[in-house]
């Protein structure tokens, strides 16, 4: 998928989270977007990759595309290094929402995910698409769709706490 679908993805998880959380819905989406991006750091051409091209590139000579850094074992670590750093809980759980968001839609395209680095398999939806297709354009409206949708929510739930 390509960077504005998963900063949509992000964007929804973190705000479909906010629907079940206290925690503030703006904090979630900023972290949610972070998230979102910090898989393909593993990617020399991707958003981060082009902010950080020195770490892109050793990251992908160790461990290639989509494998490490769009494994269970890298949410897991980044899970327990934010938690060890970042003293508020919404910044961790919207960057892990983000990233989760972002191996979920890799899973929807035809390459699929190292999902269980070490591991060597390949794990991808039953249906795919290919990254920049017509399908992803309809997949980036949906989420959108849906971004819309629960803002929608927490603002009609603030302006009625007022």
């Amino acid at each position: 998928m390509q960077g504005n679908t998963h900063i949509v993805g992000g964007i929804t998880a973190s705000l479909a989270f906010a629907q079940i959380s206290n925690d503030n819905p703006l904090v979630l989406v900023g972290a949610g977007v972070i998230g979102a991006l910090l898989p393909d750091i593993c990617h020399g051409g991707s958003k981060i990759g082009r902010k950080l091209p020195i770490i892109s590139k050793m990251v992908n000579s160790l461990f290639g595309h989509r494998s490490f850094t769009h494994s269970l074992l890298f949410l897991f670590l980044m899970g327990m290094l934010l938690h060890t750093f970042i003293p508020y809980k919404s910044i961790t759980i919207g960057i892990l929402l983000g990233m989760a968001s972002h191996v979920l839609l890799d899973m929807g395209t035809k390459k699929g995910v190292k999902l269980f680095f070490p591991v060597s398999i390949s794990v991808r939806l039953p249906l795919t698409t290919k990254t920049g297709s017509k399908v992803e354009k309809v997949v980036f409206t949906l989420l959108t769709m849906l971004s819309v949708f629960f803002s929608y929510e927490i603002i009609v739930q603030l302006l009625a706490t007022i």
